[in-house]
């Protein structure tokens, strides 16, 4: 038997919801939708739902407009059931509820992201050991130890041996045959990176996994027969062909990435994002995206990523990410749209909850004096009981709110009405007492949330 739904609204989205849940056909044989009883649905309250929602519900779950602030827990006590907040659009219902009734599953990857630190060699164990650790929370499988040319590293074993300790898996980077040597002896998991020539560095039958690639660059048939080399004796592998920078042989290098899987279908393979995220003047979001969806088109499934440039400095946390959302999607056989809006970071699909028109017909509504603000196509919207206006700028709004002796209240409203502006010039959803919602590029943490919703409550309780 399918889940129960209940949805309630208002009199005004009553025909586009039924529109829309019609849609969904089969699956939504046992939902039901109720008009609480006021015109439009951001003004139900927590009280006129206990006053109006008849029991018992007969339902598995109730579903709120997005817009709706009423407690859930006390709702769900009051009822005996779960309540939920729905989206903010009804456009965003199917969405919301995924392709098969559920939201998108983002637990599942088959990519592992080998997360370099460029200057171990110049950093203490300690501080190696502390970025590790930060790496991995955001998303890192392997911490990959770079050495620098001309550069000491004597402390190379007593740092793989720390990492190892702490369960970390490791990989070597060099181009010096003796550091390679050195952190095969100490333990590595990986080295980057071998090739035919190099890989007598490891004896035969050994349980380290070496990167092989071409020599010289972009020779595909060294990187074969490496690879054979390889596998007489007893030694498995990573074939990397290397991705190069833009305008330094980008194009010819995802051809050797489309050769190589052609010539090894069943071998594993390494992608060096780096080169384009850290070397190209763009959000490394999108990089990223399409790099790791040629991956996923390829079965490439290492990734050897950096965040050294500030403008990197989420790369781990979008490689994550953007993993997660292709698995998905690949194994729906269907287009990475829908599953995750991690990547979304500066430009929302859906920036505008409300349109102009919906907005003033809420603003009509209204009955309390406290300043709603929301953000349409036409500008950011700020309206109470008798008052609306409407500006694309926030400063231009401040000499109409009579705040100017309210030293708390001009505040909280500056603060929101900024970060409205914000979200209207850059295309972002805004949520009053909530934070701008930058997918994977910042962190959004619960205790952001609930100090902005208790501002917001606070000041309105004051002015009550």
């Amino acid at each position: 038997m399918s889940e129960r739904l209940l949805f309630l609204t208002g009199h005004l989205a009553l025909p586009r919801l039924e529109r829309m849940l019609a849609g969904f056909g089969e699956e939504a044989r046992n939902w039901r939708i109720h008009d609480i009883g006021v015109k439009v649905a951001a003004l139900m309250t927590q009280e006129i739902i206990l006053r109006r929602l008849p029991r018992p519900l007969a339902a598995d779950r109730v579903i709120l407009p997005g817009r709706c602030r009423a407690d859930l827990s006390a709702l769900a006590e009051a009822f005996g059931a779960p309540f939920e907040r729905g989206p903010e659009e009804i456009a965003d219902l199917p969405a919301f509820f995924g392709k098969r009734g559920g939201k998108a599953d983002l637990t599942r990857h088959d990519m592992r992201i080998f997360t370099e630190i460029v200057d171990a060699s110049i950093m203490s164990v300690e501080e190696v050991v502390a970025r590790a650790t930060m790496l991995k929370e955001a998303g890192a499988d392997v911490i990959d130890l770079g050495c620098l040319p001309d550069t000491p590293f004597p402390h190379m074993e007593e740092t793989i041996v720390a990492l190892k300790a702490r369960g970390f898996s490791v990989s070597l980077d060099s181009a010096k045959r003796e550091e390679l040597e050195r952190g095969a002896r100490a333990g590595a998991d990986h080295l980057l990176s071998l090739d035919e020539h190099t890989l007598s560095i490891l004896p035969d039958n050994s349980p380290l996994i070496p990167i092989l690639v071409p020599n010289p660059h972009g020779d595909l048939d060294s990187l074969q027969r490496a690879a054979r080399i390889a596998e007489r004796r007893g030694i498995s592998y990573i074939l990397d062909p290397i991705l190069d920078p833009i305008h330094f042989g980008l194009a010819a290098s995802i051809e050797r990435y489309v050769e190589t899987r052609r010539r090894e279908p069943g071998a594993e393979m390494m992608m060096g994002t780096g080169n384009l995220t850290e070397l190209t003047d763009a959000d490394s979001s999108g990089v990223t995206a399409v790099l790791l969806g040629l991956c996923s088109e390829l079965d490439i499934r290492h990734l050897l990523t950096v965040q050294v440039s500030p403008h990197t400095r989420r790369t781990v946390q979008e490689h994550d990410a953007a993993r997660r959302m292709l698995f998905a999607a690949r194994a729906d056989a269907a287009l990475p749209k829908g599953y995750s809006d991690a990547l979304l970071q500066i430009h929302d699909k859906r920036p505008y909850a409300a349109t102009p028109d919906e907005i003033a017909e809420l603003a009509r509504e209204l009955r309390d004096e406290n300043f709603r603000i929301e953000v349409a196509a036409d500008g950011i919207h700020i309206y109470a009981r008798g008052f609306h206006r409407v500006a694309q700028d926030a400063m231009s709004l401040f000499p109409e709110l009579g705040v100017e002796k309210d030293g708390a209240h001009a505040f909280y409203l500056g603060a929101e009405l900024m970060k409205a502006e914000i979200a209207f010039r850059l295309g972002k959803r805004y949520r009053q007492d909530e934070p701008l919602d930058f997918g994977c590029a910042s962190d959004r943490s619960q205790e952001d949330e609930t100090r902005l919703r208790e501002a917001g409550h606070t000041l309105r309780k004051a002015k009550d």
